[in-house]
């Protein structure tokens, strides 16, 4: 599983200068949150609208699950999270949040009439650990087809140019997408995959898939 980490307080400069620089801003992160990803997007004038789904709070509902969707131009397979805390320190009140999300067989098909690929993912997980000292977000991706040239070790914040057949640009994903809060306070909100519509696709809007942020805890 790729990692991502960010330290509370004055570790947190030092921590992002090495793997996050460039990050966006956020409001305040939620102390423990995930879901198996969302869609809001319009085409060809339809508009796809997919609520967050197997929402899941470290507040509560700890536990989600979510069938299979599909609307024109995207599906989204099952998907669970589950979102626990845990008492590292009874004595302290010391505690450690861990929220994550999983999923499979999404297909977003919404680009193959501008000349797009057909884009898969067959399983991928994602998840955001708070504690004491700081957070650290981790993901995995599998069974990916319709990605030609994605590197093999995907950064943080790595965009993707999605092309058409003609080598223009129908949409962009962000990959690993880390949303700072500012002032940042060691938390961070991670999505797996972002994709952004781009104007010669014909469509406006965006896709998530998998996301989950994390508070240090007291």
């Amino acid at each position: 599983m790729n990692h991502i980490l960010a330290r509370r307080a004055g570790a947190v400069a030092a921590a992002l200068a090495l793997c996050l620089v460039g990050a966006p801003a956020q409001a305040a992160t939620p102390p423990g949150v995930a879901s198996a990803g969302s869609a809001d997007f319009t085409r060809a004038g339809r508009h796809v609208v997919v609520p967050a789904l197997a929402p899941c709070s470290v507040g509560g509902p700890t536990t989600a699950s979510s069938s299979a969707v599909a609307e024109a131009g995207i599906r989204f397979g099952a998907g669970s999270s589950t979102c626990t805390t845990t008492v590292i320190d009874a004595q302290n009140n010391t505690t450690e949040t861990r929220s994550s999300a999983q999923g499979v067989d999404f297909e977003l098909s919404a680009l193959t009439t501008a000349g797009g690929a057909r884009l898969k993912v067959g399983r991928w997980q994602v998840s955001c650990t708070g504690r004491e000292d700081g957070t650290a977000a981790g993901w995995e991706l599998e069974g990916l087809s319709g990605f030609p040239g994605l590197p093999k070790d995907i950064p943080a914040n790595y965009r993707y140019e999605v092309k058409g057949s003609t080598g223009v640009v129908l949409a962009e994903i962000t990959f690993s997408e880390v949303l700072l809060p500012e002032p940042n306070d060691g938390s961070l909100t991670m999505n797996l995959m972002h994709l952004r519509f781009a104007e010669a696709s014909g469509a406006t809007g965006d896709v998530v898939v998998g996301a989950a942020s994390c508070s240090p805890t007291p």
